[in-house]
Protein backbone atom coordinates (compact mmCIF):
# COMPACT_ATOMS: atom_id res chain seq x y z
CA UNK A 1 0.00 0.00 0.00
CA UNK A 2 1.26 3.33 -1.04
CA UNK A 3 1.89 5.93 1.41
CA UNK A 4 1.30 8.72 -0.82
CA UNK A 5 -2.72 10.02 -0.69
CA UNK A 6 -3.97 9.55 -4.15
CA UNK A 7 -6.07 12.17 -5.55
CA UNK A 8 -9.77 10.88 -7.10
CA UNK A 9 -12.58 11.61 -8.62
CA UNK A 10 -16.56 10.98 -8.45
CA UNK A 11 -15.87 7.96 -10.97
CA UNK A 12 -13.50 6.06 -8.67
CA UNK A 13 -14.99 6.72 -5.34
CA UNK A 14 -17.05 3.91 -5.34
CA UNK A 15 -14.07 1.45 -5.97
CA UNK A 16 -11.39 3.41 -4.00
CA UNK A 17 -13.65 4.30 -0.74
CA UNK A 18 -16.73 2.29 -0.26
CA UNK A 19 -15.64 -1.27 -2.03
CA UNK A 20 -11.60 -0.58 -0.01
CA UNK A 21 -10.55 -3.49 1.87
CA UNK A 22 -9.22 -0.73 4.39
CA UNK A 23 -10.40 2.03 6.01
CA UNK A 24 -10.41 5.36 3.99
CA UNK A 25 -10.03 9.18 5.16
CA UNK A 26 -11.27 11.15 2.38
CA UNK A 27 -10.12 14.52 2.29
CA UNK A 28 -12.59 17.12 0.46
CA UNK A 29 -10.46 20.09 -0.28
CA UNK A 30 -10.16 23.65 -2.43
CA UNK A 31 -8.41 26.03 -3.91
CA UNK A 32 -7.68 29.25 -2.16
CA UNK A 33 -8.68 28.12 0.91
CA UNK A 34 -5.88 28.57 3.89
CA UNK A 35 -7.05 25.78 6.08
CA UNK A 36 -6.04 23.32 3.13
CA UNK A 37 -2.85 24.46 2.38
CA UNK A 38 -2.40 24.00 6.26
CA UNK A 39 -3.90 20.68 6.78
CA UNK A 40 -2.71 18.74 3.06
CA UNK A 41 0.94 18.88 4.72
CA UNK A 42 -0.24 17.70 7.79
CA UNK A 43 -2.61 14.60 5.58
CA UNK A 44 0.57 13.67 4.03
CA UNK A 45 2.33 13.01 6.94
CA UNK A 46 -0.75 10.92 8.09
CA UNK A 47 -0.33 8.83 5.11
CA UNK A 48 3.34 7.94 6.31
CA UNK A 49 2.55 6.81 9.60
CA UNK A 50 -0.60 5.14 8.91
CA UNK A 51 -0.69 4.12 5.29
CA UNK A 52 -0.23 0.20 5.73
CA UNK A 53 -3.73 0.13 7.65
CA UNK A 54 -5.79 2.97 6.39
CA UNK A 55 -5.99 4.57 2.67
CA UNK A 56 -5.77 8.13 2.07
CA UNK A 57 -7.55 9.71 -0.72
CA UNK A 58 -7.86 13.34 -1.94
CA UNK A 59 -10.87 15.06 -4.02
CA UNK A 60 -11.12 17.66 -5.51
CA UNK A 61 -14.46 19.76 -4.36
CA UNK A 62 -14.76 22.11 -6.56
CA UNK A 63 -14.67 19.74 -10.07
CA UNK A 64 -16.44 16.53 -8.11
CA UNK A 65 -19.46 19.38 -6.82
CA UNK A 66 -21.55 16.54 -7.57
CA UNK A 67 -20.01 13.88 -4.95
CA UNK A 68 -19.15 16.36 -2.32
CA UNK A 69 -23.38 17.29 -2.30
CA UNK A 70 -23.81 13.35 -2.38
CA UNK A 71 -22.29 13.57 0.89
CA UNK A 72 -23.62 16.90 2.13
CA UNK A 73 -19.97 18.52 2.14
CA UNK A 74 -20.15 21.99 2.01
CA UNK A 75 -17.40 23.63 3.16
CA UNK A 76 -13.43 23.00 2.85
CA UNK A 77 -11.14 21.27 3.98
CA UNK A 78 -13.69 18.66 5.27
CA UNK A 79 -12.11 14.83 6.41
CA UNK A 80 -14.69 11.79 6.27
CA UNK A 81 -13.43 8.78 7.20
CA UNK A 82 -15.23 5.21 5.57
CA UNK A 83 -15.07 1.70 6.54
CA UNK A 84 -16.79 -1.39 4.75
CA UNK A 85 -18.39 0.99 2.97
CA UNK A 86 -20.39 3.16 5.49
CA UNK A 87 -19.40 6.82 6.75
CA UNK A 88 -18.24 5.81 10.16
CA UNK A 89 -16.94 8.69 13.22
CA UNK A 90 -17.49 12.50 12.92
CA UNK A 91 -16.36 14.35 10.14
CA UNK A 92 -13.44 17.17 10.50
CA UNK A 93 -13.44 20.60 9.01
CA UNK A 94 -12.36 23.62 9.13
CA UNK A 95 -8.59 24.26 11.11
CA UNK A 96 -7.73 20.33 11.95
CA UNK A 97 -5.18 19.74 14.34
CA UNK A 98 -2.73 17.12 14.43
CA UNK A 99 -4.35 15.68 17.48
CA UNK A 100 -7.69 15.78 16.98
CA UNK A 101 -6.67 13.51 13.69
CA UNK A 102 -4.95 11.23 14.65
CA UNK A 103 -6.96 10.57 17.52
CA UNK A 104 -9.80 9.62 14.97
CA UNK A 105 -7.80 7.36 12.81
CA UNK A 106 -6.34 5.55 16.12
CA UNK A 107 -10.02 5.16 17.11
CA UNK A 108 -10.79 3.80 13.25
CA UNK A 109 -7.51 1.54 13.83
CA UNK A 110 -8.55 0.12 17.20
CA UNK A 111 -5.18 2.13 18.80
CA UNK A 112 -3.07 0.41 16.11
CA UNK A 113 -0.63 2.71 15.20
CA UNK A 114 2.96 2.56 13.96
CA UNK A 115 5.28 2.84 17.47
CA UNK A 116 8.75 4.01 16.47
CA UNK A 117 12.12 3.75 18.65
CA UNK A 118 11.66 6.82 21.34
CA UNK A 119 14.14 9.91 20.59
CA UNK A 120 16.16 12.53 22.44
CA UNK A 121 16.66 15.50 22.00
CA UNK A 122 18.95 18.26 24.15
CA UNK A 123 18.83 21.97 23.21
CA UNK A 124 19.28 25.50 24.47
CA UNK A 125 15.68 26.37 23.77
CA UNK A 126 12.85 24.74 23.32
CA UNK A 127 9.76 26.61 22.26
CA UNK A 128 6.40 25.11 22.20
CA UNK A 129 3.94 26.52 19.57
CA UNK A 130 5.41 28.19 15.82
CA UNK A 131 3.02 30.98 15.78
CA UNK A 132 4.13 34.27 15.07
CA UNK A 133 5.68 34.34 18.48
CA UNK A 134 7.13 31.17 18.46
CA UNK A 135 8.28 31.47 15.37
CA UNK A 136 9.88 35.45 16.47
CA UNK A 137 11.39 33.75 19.82
CA UNK A 138 13.02 31.78 17.28
CA UNK A 139 14.45 33.72 15.18
CA UNK A 140 16.14 35.94 18.28
CA UNK A 141 17.39 33.25 20.52
CA UNK A 142 18.67 31.06 17.20
CA UNK A 143 20.62 34.23 15.85
CA UNK A 144 22.34 34.66 19.31
CA UNK A 145 23.81 31.37 18.49
CA UNK A 146 21.52 29.24 20.92
CA UNK A 147 20.63 25.71 19.70
CA UNK A 148 17.03 26.30 19.52
CA UNK A 149 13.86 23.58 18.76
CA UNK A 150 10.63 24.77 17.74
CA UNK A 151 7.95 22.14 18.13
CA UNK A 152 4.17 22.55 17.34
CA UNK A 153 1.22 20.06 17.39
CA UNK A 154 0.59 20.54 13.50
CA UNK A 155 2.44 22.57 11.22
CA UNK A 156 4.59 25.94 12.62
CA UNK A 157 2.20 29.09 11.31
CA UNK A 158 -0.36 28.89 13.63
CA UNK A 159 -3.87 31.09 13.12
CA UNK A 160 -1.87 33.17 10.75
CA UNK A 161 -1.76 30.50 8.14
CA UNK A 162 -5.40 30.49 7.94
CA UNK A 163 -6.10 33.99 7.92
CA UNK A 164 -6.73 35.30 3.98
CA UNK A 165 -5.52 38.27 4.25
CA UNK A 166 -3.38 40.64 7.01
CA UNK A 167 -3.71 44.31 5.95
CA UNK A 168 -2.24 45.48 9.51
CA UNK A 169 1.18 44.19 10.52
CA UNK A 170 3.78 46.79 10.20
CA UNK A 171 6.24 46.94 6.88
CA UNK A 172 4.05 44.60 4.70
CA UNK A 173 3.32 46.21 1.13
CA UNK A 174 -0.78 46.62 1.83
CA UNK A 175 -2.26 43.24 2.34
CA UNK A 176 -0.44 40.29 2.80
CA UNK A 177 -1.86 36.44 3.09
CA UNK A 178 -1.56 34.96 6.13
CA UNK A 179 0.32 31.95 4.64
CA UNK A 180 2.99 33.65 3.27
CA UNK A 181 3.59 35.99 6.15
CA UNK A 182 4.42 32.54 8.15
CA UNK A 183 6.16 31.12 5.49
CA UNK A 184 8.54 34.32 6.10
CA UNK A 185 8.83 34.12 9.16
CA UNK A 186 9.93 30.62 9.24
CA UNK A 187 12.30 30.43 6.50
CA UNK A 188 13.88 33.29 8.54
CA UNK A 189 13.86 31.06 11.63
CA UNK A 190 15.35 28.16 9.91
CA UNK A 191 18.23 30.20 8.04
CA UNK A 192 19.40 31.52 11.81
CA UNK A 193 19.76 27.39 12.66
CA UNK A 194 16.18 26.85 14.41
CA UNK A 195 15.44 23.43 14.37
CA UNK A 196 11.40 23.22 13.48
CA UNK A 197 10.03 19.96 14.78
CA UNK A 198 6.06 19.38 13.29
CA UNK A 199 3.33 17.45 14.54
CA UNK A 200 4.47 17.04 17.92
CA UNK A 201 1.86 16.86 20.51
CA UNK A 202 2.71 17.06 23.82
CA UNK A 203 2.02 14.57 25.93
CA UNK A 204 3.72 15.38 30.05
CA UNK A 205 5.90 18.69 31.20
CA UNK A 206 8.05 18.44 33.35
CA UNK A 207 9.74 22.05 34.85
CA UNK A 208 11.47 21.06 38.14
CA UNK A 209 15.32 21.12 38.03
CA UNK A 210 17.90 22.99 35.72
CA UNK A 211 16.95 21.40 32.69
CA UNK A 212 13.71 20.87 31.24
CA UNK A 213 11.80 17.78 30.33
CA UNK A 214 8.78 17.69 27.41
CA UNK A 215 7.62 14.49 26.29
CA UNK A 216 5.87 13.97 23.61
CA UNK A 217 4.16 10.98 21.71
CA UNK A 218 7.81 10.19 20.05
CA UNK A 219 10.46 12.15 21.32
CA UNK A 220 11.78 13.51 24.87
CA UNK A 221 13.14 16.74 24.66
CA UNK A 222 15.30 18.45 27.33
CA UNK A 223 15.96 21.83 27.17
CA UNK A 224 17.82 24.80 29.57
CA UNK A 225 15.13 27.04 29.25
CA UNK A 226 11.87 26.88 27.58
CA UNK A 227 9.20 29.23 26.10
CA UNK A 228 5.69 28.57 26.20
CA UNK A 229 3.68 29.69 22.74
CA UNK A 230 1.06 27.35 22.16
CA UNK A 231 -1.92 30.34 21.42
CA UNK A 232 -5.30 29.98 21.70
CA UNK A 233 -8.00 28.43 19.16
CA UNK A 234 -11.51 29.53 18.78
CA UNK A 235 -14.17 29.02 21.14
CA UNK A 236 -16.91 26.90 20.24
CA UNK A 237 -20.53 27.99 20.18
CA UNK A 238 -22.24 26.77 23.16
CA UNK A 239 -25.16 25.44 21.36
CA UNK A 240 -27.23 22.37 20.58
CA UNK A 241 -26.44 20.98 17.62
CA UNK A 242 -23.18 22.76 17.25
CA UNK A 243 -20.81 19.88 16.61
CA UNK A 244 -23.51 17.68 14.12
CA UNK A 245 -23.66 20.63 12.02
CA UNK A 246 -20.22 21.54 12.23
CA UNK A 247 -19.08 22.03 8.50
CA UNK A 248 -22.56 21.61 7.71
CA UNK A 249 -24.07 25.12 8.10
CA UNK A 250 -21.85 25.86 11.14
CA UNK A 251 -18.50 27.91 10.50
CA UNK A 252 -15.08 29.36 12.11
CA UNK A 253 -13.83 30.99 9.19
CA UNK A 254 -15.51 32.77 6.99
CA UNK A 255 -12.29 33.49 4.41
CA UNK A 256 -12.81 29.85 3.86
CA UNK A 257 -15.90 28.85 3.52
CA UNK A 258 -17.64 32.25 2.61
CA UNK A 259 -17.76 32.06 -0.53
CA UNK A 260 -20.15 28.96 -0.53
CA UNK A 261 -23.14 30.73 0.41
CA UNK A 262 -23.60 33.29 -2.55
CA UNK A 263 -26.69 34.87 -2.32
CA UNK A 264 -27.90 33.09 0.91
CA UNK A 265 -28.76 34.15 4.32
CA UNK A 266 -26.33 34.14 7.01
CA UNK A 267 -25.83 34.63 10.68
CA UNK A 268 -22.41 35.78 12.64
CA UNK A 269 -22.08 35.16 16.03
CA UNK A 270 -19.87 37.87 17.97
CA UNK A 271 -19.55 41.24 18.85
CA UNK A 272 -15.34 41.82 18.63
CA UNK A 273 -13.60 42.72 15.73
CA UNK A 274 -13.30 39.23 14.47
CA UNK A 275 -17.12 38.82 14.44
CA UNK A 276 -17.88 42.34 13.01
CA UNK A 277 -14.98 42.96 10.65
CA UNK A 278 -16.23 38.90 8.29
CA UNK A 279 -19.74 39.96 8.68
CA UNK A 280 -18.45 42.70 6.58
CA UNK A 281 -16.31 40.35 4.64
CA UNK A 282 -19.70 38.14 4.11
CA UNK A 283 -21.63 40.71 2.26
CA UNK A 284 -19.54 39.73 -0.64
CA UNK A 285 -21.11 36.87 -1.10
CA UNK A 286 -24.41 36.59 0.99
CA UNK A 287 -27.81 38.47 0.40
CA UNK A 288 -28.01 39.40 4.05
CA UNK A 289 -25.94 39.24 7.27
CA UNK A 290 -27.33 38.95 10.73
CA UNK A 291 -25.05 39.73 13.63
CA UNK A 292 -26.11 38.28 16.92
CA UNK A 293 -24.64 39.94 19.63
CA UNK A 294 -25.30 39.03 23.31
CA UNK A 295 -24.59 42.76 24.38
CA UNK A 296 -26.12 45.89 23.82
CA UNK A 297 -23.07 46.76 21.82
CA UNK A 298 -19.87 46.08 19.98
CA UNK A 299 -16.45 45.42 21.57
CA UNK A 300 -15.22 46.14 18.13
CA UNK A 301 -12.84 49.45 17.07
CA UNK A 302 -14.59 52.41 15.94
CA UNK A 303 -13.82 51.97 12.44
CA UNK A 304 -15.10 48.28 12.07
CA UNK A 305 -17.92 49.29 14.20
CA UNK A 306 -19.29 52.33 11.81
CA UNK A 307 -18.38 50.03 8.61
CA UNK A 308 -20.71 46.94 9.52
CA UNK A 309 -23.59 49.47 10.94
CA UNK A 310 -23.47 51.93 7.77
CA UNK A 311 -23.53 48.55 5.56
CA UNK A 312 -27.00 48.15 4.14
CA UNK A 313 -26.91 44.18 3.78
CA UNK A 314 -25.93 43.64 7.49
CA UNK A 315 -28.43 43.54 10.70
CA UNK A 316 -28.09 43.59 14.37
CA UNK A 317 -29.68 41.37 16.85
CA UNK A 318 -28.90 42.61 20.53
CA UNK A 319 -28.89 40.89 23.84
CA UNK A 320 -29.24 37.59 22.25
CA UNK A 321 -27.44 34.08 22.08
CA UNK A 322 -28.11 30.98 20.06
CA UNK A 323 -29.68 27.96 21.95
CA UNK A 324 -30.34 25.64 19.38
CA UNK A 325 -28.71 24.59 15.26
CA UNK A 326 -31.99 23.47 13.60
CA UNK A 327 -32.04 21.44 10.33
CA UNK A 328 -31.77 18.23 8.36
CA UNK A 329 -28.52 17.46 6.49
CA UNK A 330 -27.88 21.47 6.27
CA UNK A 331 -28.79 24.05 8.77
CA UNK A 332 -31.91 25.58 8.27
CA UNK A 333 -32.65 27.95 11.18
CA UNK A 334 -31.39 28.66 14.63
CA UNK A 335 -33.72 29.41 17.59
CA UNK A 336 -32.54 32.79 19.58
CA UNK A 337 -32.90 33.96 23.10
CA UNK A 338 -33.52 37.53 23.98
CA UNK A 339 -31.13 37.50 27.25
CA UNK A 340 -33.38 40.30 28.76
CA UNK A 341 -37.00 38.86 28.37
CA UNK A 342 -36.19 35.23 27.69
CA UNK A 343 -38.20 35.19 24.84
CA UNK A 344 -36.92 32.59 22.19
CA UNK A 345 -37.97 32.58 18.32
CA UNK A 346 -36.70 31.11 15.43
CA UNK A 347 -34.54 32.79 12.73
CA UNK A 348 -34.12 31.05 9.16
CA UNK A 349 -30.55 31.05 7.89
CA UNK A 350 -28.21 29.29 5.76
CA UNK A 351 -25.70 29.30 7.36
CA UNK A 352 -24.05 30.22 10.93
CA UNK A 353 -20.48 31.70 11.47
CA UNK A 354 -18.95 31.86 14.99
CA UNK A 355 -16.24 34.43 16.48
CA UNK A 356 -16.98 34.47 20.23
CA UNK A 357 -13.77 34.58 21.52
CA UNK A 358 -10.66 32.06 22.04
CA UNK A 359 -9.51 29.80 24.23
CA UNK A 360 -6.06 29.18 25.67
CA UNK A 361 -4.06 25.65 24.36
CA UNK A 362 -2.80 25.34 28.19
CA UNK A 363 -4.44 22.15 29.24
CA UNK A 364 -0.98 20.56 29.61
CA UNK A 365 0.42 23.28 31.96
CA UNK A 366 -2.51 22.69 34.98
CA UNK A 367 -0.61 22.45 38.44
CA UNK A 368 2.52 23.48 36.62
CA UNK A 369 2.50 26.57 35.71
CA UNK A 370 0.62 30.05 37.69
CA UNK A 371 -2.37 30.66 34.81
CA UNK A 372 -5.58 32.88 35.38
CA UNK A 373 -9.06 32.01 35.94
CA UNK A 374 -9.29 31.63 32.06
CA UNK A 375 -6.62 29.25 31.70
CA UNK A 376 -4.03 31.82 29.99
CA UNK A 377 -0.09 32.01 31.63
CA UNK A 378 0.99 34.58 33.85
CA UNK A 379 3.64 36.36 33.03
CA UNK A 380 5.72 39.68 33.73
CA UNK A 381 6.80 42.60 31.14
CA UNK A 382 9.96 40.27 30.44
CA UNK A 383 7.88 37.14 29.32
CA UNK A 384 9.04 35.58 32.80
CA UNK A 385 6.59 32.99 34.57
CA UNK A 386 6.41 32.18 38.18
CA UNK A 387 8.84 29.13 37.49
CA UNK A 388 12.45 29.39 36.74
CA UNK A 389 13.83 29.36 33.20
CA UNK A 390 10.06 29.35 31.46
CA UNK A 391 8.72 32.26 29.89
CA UNK A 392 5.84 32.59 27.75
CA UNK A 393 4.75 34.73 24.32
CA UNK A 394 2.13 35.19 22.33
CA UNK A 395 -1.90 34.48 22.94
CA UNK A 396 -1.37 32.11 25.41
CA UNK A 397 -0.47 34.92 28.18
CA UNK A 398 -2.19 37.23 30.40
CA UNK A 399 -2.51 40.46 27.81
CA UNK A 400 -5.04 43.13 26.77
CA UNK A 401 -4.26 43.02 23.41
CA UNK A 402 -3.84 40.36 20.95
CA UNK A 403 -2.65 40.83 17.37
CA UNK A 404 0.17 39.51 15.20
CA UNK A 405 2.46 42.29 16.28
CA UNK A 406 2.18 41.62 19.59
CA UNK A 407 2.66 38.37 19.26
CA UNK A 408 6.00 39.05 17.71
CA UNK A 409 7.03 41.72 20.13
CA UNK A 410 6.34 38.98 22.93
CA UNK A 411 8.30 36.38 20.97
CA UNK A 412 10.95 39.05 20.70
CA UNK A 413 11.06 40.19 24.29
CA UNK A 414 10.86 36.08 25.18
CA UNK A 415 13.99 35.32 23.01
CA UNK A 416 16.07 38.33 24.16
CA UNK A 417 15.20 36.91 27.41
CA UNK A 418 15.98 33.17 27.24
CA UNK A 419 19.69 34.26 25.86
CA UNK A 420 19.82 36.47 29.00
CA UNK A 421 18.56 33.83 31.07
CA UNK A 422 20.81 30.92 29.94
CA UNK A 423 24.03 33.48 29.95
CA UNK A 424 23.40 34.27 33.38
CA UNK A 425 23.35 30.18 34.54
Amino acid sequence: MSSKPSVIDNQSFEKEVLKSNLPVAVYFYSEDCPPCITLSPLFDKMAEAYGEQMKFVKVFRQQNRQLAESYNVKSSPALLFFKDGEEVCSRLNGYISSPELRAVIEGILGGTCIRRERQQVHCDVLILGGGPAGLSAAIYAARAKLFTVVIDEGLPGGQVSTTFHVANYPGTNGVIRGLDLMENMKRQAVDFGTQLDEMKEIHEVNFDGEEKHIKTQDTDYYAKCVIIATGAQPRKLPAEGEREFRGRGVHYCATCDGALYQDTNVVVVGGGNSAVEEAVFLTRYAKHVTIIHQFDHFQASKAAQEEALKNPNISVIWDSEIRKINGENFVTSITIENLKTREQKELETDGVFVYIGMQPKTDVFKDKIALDEYGYIVGDEDMKTNVDGIFVAGDVRVKKIRQIATATSDGVIAGIMAERYINGK
